[in-house]
């Protein structure tokens, strides 16, 4: 039992870990008259409240950046990055289409996902009435064969405890 929660433990902290080091999204269309703009968002995952930092290169003019969860962003000619405050109302586990637009140019879309555990900067309204305790976890994870094996083991302690009390040694027979 322990084995199975050890290795689920281990497994999901994998996958976070997996999640965190994930190389940023690139956008760029094959057969496009001009492949070298290039752009990215960095994380593609992100909390409502985060920072994302969106890259573009290959652009002569100004590339804008505008999504539905930031402001407006505009990076400079040729190749540079800029920072934006993902909104705090962003919807979690939503997925959000970042566009790069160069200016005379192309456009490149980059797809940006909420993650669905936010920490907001202001702390959570007071509970209006008291918590609903329940047992505790103190009858949870118990399933028949354990309950079946501990009555065993008790009602057998007893018995032996019975037989040996009672049990007349030779010695006092006479």
């Amino acid at each position: 039992m322990i084995a199975i929660r050890t290795a689920s433990a281990a497994a999901l902290g994998l996958t976070l870990l997996s999640l965190a080091a994930a190389p940023s999204a690139t956008a760029a269309v094959a057969g496009d008259s001009n492949d070298s703009f290039q752009v990215s968002v960095s994380p593609t995952t992100i909390a409502a409240g985060g920072q994302v930092t969106l890259y573009a290169s290959g652009c002569s003019g100004e590339t804008t950046v505008s999504a539905g969860i930031f402001d407006s962003v505009t990076i400079g000619g040729g190749s540079g990055q800029r920072s934006a405050m993902v909104d705090w109302d962003a919807k979690q586990g939503a997925m959000y289409t970042v566009k790069f637009s160069c200016a005379g140019g192309p456009s490149r879309s980059v797809d940006l996902t909420i993650a669905s555990g936010r920490t907001d900067p202001t702390p959570p309204p007071p509970v209006p009435h008291g918590v609903k305790a329940g047992v505790g976890g103190s009858l949870g994870g118990f399933d028949l064969q354990e309950i079946a094996l501990g009555g065993a083991l008790i009602a057998g302690a007893l018995g032996g405890a019975y037989y040996f009390s009672r049990r007349r040694t030779g010695e006092n027979d006479a």
